[in-house]
């Protein structure tokens, strides 16, 4: 069952503190897939939009559909002209559809996973296709290869976030590398993976002080009345490594596991 308070008040600072996905996405989607603006898009749980509006000049129609109402204004703020839809991905109803491309992106893992698989695939119009977008947009890769400016400490702003807040994180529902076994439950048969390259990428203190609020186990209001506290203590850290308020580093890999029924 949903979590109301998994995300509650993180919704702008997801938009400011997490790595926009590449456009490249949205070329080698409609390149391999033929998409030329005609057809609908389902995002499920789409957030603020971020994949969703990268997404949707590729289709005449585009609906992004998410449980958190604060992401959802957030979603609006960027283009009022996508349906978004506040709602839970197991209880979209059916009549929804048809969709020629259902896209989960950083998603699937929250979700009653062979519940969502089951009920999406009657959804999709014939020659349609569900695509994971597999990606970790709020951190980028560890490594000691020389870079523009320092890496953002994260061990050391996981430790923060421990001391004010304990060891514990929520977890997805699902099960790591389970994703696949519940496709093919599901009656998917999978199609192939691509793959976008990493990229070095430049960010600034606010927008990693912005990624740690939009993280389900660290949202502002888990800190209560010591949030400003945090705050100013992990600005305190960042500027300790980069005196300049300026990071680098290199956004992981996506993967576009691309699955048909």
């Amino acid at each position: 069952m949903w979590d109301e308070t998994l995300y509650a008040g993180s919704a702008s600072h997801y938009v400011s503190g997490r790595m926009p996905y590449p456009p490249q996405i949205a070329t080698v989607l409609a390149e391999t897939l033929r998409l030329d603006g005609t057809g609908r898009l389902l995002d499920m749980g789409c957030g603020p939009g971020s994949l969703t509006v990268l997404l949707a000049p590729l289709f005449a129609e585009t609906v992004g559909v998410d449980p958190d109402a604060g992401m959802l204004a957030e979603a609006r703020r960027r283009d009022d002209r996508i349906s978004w839809r506040q709602s839970t991905a197991e209880r979209v109803p059916v009549q929804w559809g048809p969709f020629r491309l259902v896209t989960f992106a950083q998603s699937f893992h929250w979700m009653d996973q062979p519940a969502v698989a089951t009920r999406v695939r009657p959804m999709l119009a014939p020659g349609g296709a569900w695509v994971h977008v597999g990606a970790t947009t709020h951190r980028g890769m560890d490594g000691a290869d020389p870079l523009p400016h320092p890496r953002p400490p994260h061990d050391a702003i996981d430790d923060l976030v421990a001391k004010f807040l304990g060891p514990g994180r929520p977890a997805g529902t699902g099960k790591p590398g389970g994703e696949k076994d519940v496709m093919r439950a599901a009656g998917y048969t999978h199609l192939r993976r691509l793959e976008v390259a990493s990229q070095v990428m430049t960010r600034t203190e606010d927008q990693v002080v912005a990624a740690v609020f939009s993280l389900s186990y660290a949202t502002p209001h888990l800190f209560g009345q010591r949030a400003d506290d945090f705050e100013r203590r992990l600005r305190a850290l960042l500027r300790a490594v980069s005196p300049d308020r300026l990071f680098s580093e290199h956004r992981r890999e996506i993967a576009l596991d691309i699955w048909v029924p």
